[in-house]
């Protein structure tokens, strides 16, 4: 394999494999998933029991043709045979049509069903995870990934089951045609398994690795066009588009890598359906001119030889199709494996609206994977209608305290309270629900002016967002532009200023209303006199 596929350098990988995983194990973790479309899998099994008998008889009636019209030298059999052919063609026809709608229907539902879980599943991962992962690849994941999956799953099934069912359709009636010659057809059946068996593991490494690369790929695309302003800043482009070509050249060796791998395995196929069909032939010819083999018989023969080894060759090759969507599998398998570092207890209560006493009691926390402890022994309360401001150099843990509060992590000793409760013992939904929050980074979503507001509390009246708005300091440039408060803001709020965006986020807090109220330098990016302006709402906002 090392032969096909050069081996990168290690230490430069940007995301690493994911685990093997075997074929059953991804049927077992994926097969749930088809739960809303299973119904519909018994019409896919009839079409796939009734297209082959049709094109079956589709070539028998050639037989009439050659033998009964062509050889004999008469016409009136076609007034029988023409409008058969017809029908037949018609009921193909509307065969296809029925399996192509209601394949893509199941396997668009699976799509579906799963695209959403893993989605909903990653929302759901804990802060942590995103600051061990690259956003790229886990967008590569989730997008890309999940289709492959279907591939493995339905389609592949699918095409296995119809395979199968031709399979014993045409070798029933090439034995009724000539047992001896479908023998000889036979005996090179084993040819393909084999050229299978030993192309499916390299196949398997190629697409492991393709599927890898492309989530390195997503990954650098991502980070890079999301910093765009401080790679141009700091004339980093090309440094950015060498990091980008060497993860491209990587998906690019190993596409040429499948590339060959394909390139050699078809013709070594076609050598032996050749082989096959011209040992046929030979043995056909001699019973034909023994007079134990009609013409039209043995040209039908050779058509449904042609047919037989058309299903021997798609399931021998259906190995190569899972091996390449395993590979994605395994990557979302991965995933879903995941488990968030904050988890809520069984049977946790639900508290609805707190008071808002806040409370830190002997706290000791460190971020997973490092040795030093970012919070030691550090106790204070907060009462409700009380403000507490924490001071302290960069990097002291400020910024810890709010994600301890926010539950975004769990304390290693100690506890965080909410109205003297352990927030582990509470839902983690009424932990959140009773806090609003201006984060130390300011987020902005692509969306109108209002929306960002009322992403807060989505139930907020137009009335309600403009108070916020104006408490926040942030009423006046809302007005100031193009659609007011219906104006774009961009991908993180591109087209406001950083103070602009911190004023939205501050009416976003302002406007959720919640008992606790956590700021993390909430004035970050203000001036002195916008700053000024922000703290007298705060107050305001805090009092009682």
């Amino acid at each position: 394999m090392a032969r096909v596929l050069p081996a990168g350098d290690p230490s430069r990988t940007v995301v690493a494999a994911a685990p093997p995983v075997s074929p059953r194990e991804v049927f077992r973790r994926f097969w749930p998933y088809t739960h809303g479309g299973r119904r519909w899998l018994v019409p896919l099994v009839l079409l796939s029991l009734t297209s082959p008998a049709v094109d079956a008889a589709e070539l028998w009636l050639f037989k009439f043709v050659v033998d009964d019209v062509l050889v004999a030298r008469e016409l009136r059999p076609l007034l029988w045979i023409a409008p058969v052919y017809l029908g037949l063609v018609l009921c193909s026809g509307a065969l296809g049509f029925a399996d192509d709608v209601t394949s893509t229907w199941v396997g668009e539902r699976f799509l579906l069903t799963l695209r959403s879980e893993v989605f909903r599943h990653v929302q759901g991962l804990s802060p942590g995870f995103f600051e061990r992962r690259r956003l790229g690849d886990v967008l590569s994941r989730v997008t890309g990934d999940v289709d492959a999956v279907e591939t493995f799953l339905l389609s592949g099934v699918a095409d296995a089951l119809y395979y199968l069912i031709s399979l014993g359709v045409y070798l029933g009636m090439l034995c009724y045609l000539r047992w001896d010659l479908t023998l000889l057809a036979l005996v090179v059946v084993p040819l393909f398994w084999g050229a299978a068996r030993h192309f499916s593991r390299l196949v398997r490494e190629a697409s492991r690795e393709r599927r890898r690369r492309g989530g390195a790929l997503g990954a650098i695309a991502e980070e890079s066009l999301g910093n765009v302003v401080l790679v141009q800043a700091y004339n980093r482009q090309d440094w950015e588009a060498r990091r980008f070509e060497r993860e491209n050249t990587g998906r690019f060796r190993a596409a040429m890598a499948s590339a060959r791998i394909h390139a050699v395995y078809a013709p070594v196929v076609e050598f032996v359906e050749v082989a096959g069909g011209l040992a046929v032939l030979a043995l056909g010819t001699w019973n034909l001119a023994q007079g134990r083999l009609t013409l039209g018989g043995l040209l039908v023969f050779l058509a449904l030889i042609g047919k037989l080894y058309g299903p021997v060759h798609g399931l021998s090759g259906l190995g190569t199709t899972f091996y390449t969507a395993s590979a994605a599998a395994e990557r979302i398998i991965e995933l879903l494996d995941e488990r968030p570092q904050v988890t809520e207890a069984a049977g946790a209560r639900r508290i609805g609206r707190a008071r808002g006493a806040v409370e830190f009691d002997g706290v000791w926390f460190r971020y997973p994977g490092t040795a030093a402890w970012a919070l030691s022994d550090v106790s204070f309360r907060a009462a409700p209608g009380e403000t507490l401001a924490l001071v302290g150099a960069s990097g002291a843990g400020k910024s810890t305290l709010a994600k301890l509060q926010l539950r975004f992590y769990d304390p290693d000793r100690g506890a965080v309270r909410l109205d003297g409760t352990d927030l582990r013992e509470l839902s983690l939904t009424d932990v959140r629900e009773n806090i609003a929050v201006v984060l130390q980074e300011t987020l902005v979503f692509h969306g109108t002016v209002r929306e960002n507001i009322a992403y807060g509390r989505p139930a907020a009246t137009d009335a309600e967002i403009v108070a916020a708005a104006r408490a926040a300091d942030a009423h006046e440039f809302i007005e100031r532009l193009p659609d007011g408060y219906d104006t774009l803001v961009g991908q993180r709020g591109r087209t406001l200023s950083g103070g602009q965006c911190r004023r939205l986020a501050i009416a976003r807090a302002m406007v959720r209303d919640a008992p606790v109220l956590l700021l993390d330098e909430p004035t970050a990016g203000l001036d002195v006199r916008s700053a000024r302006r922000v703290m007298e709402p705060l107050r305001r906002l805090m009092a009682g």
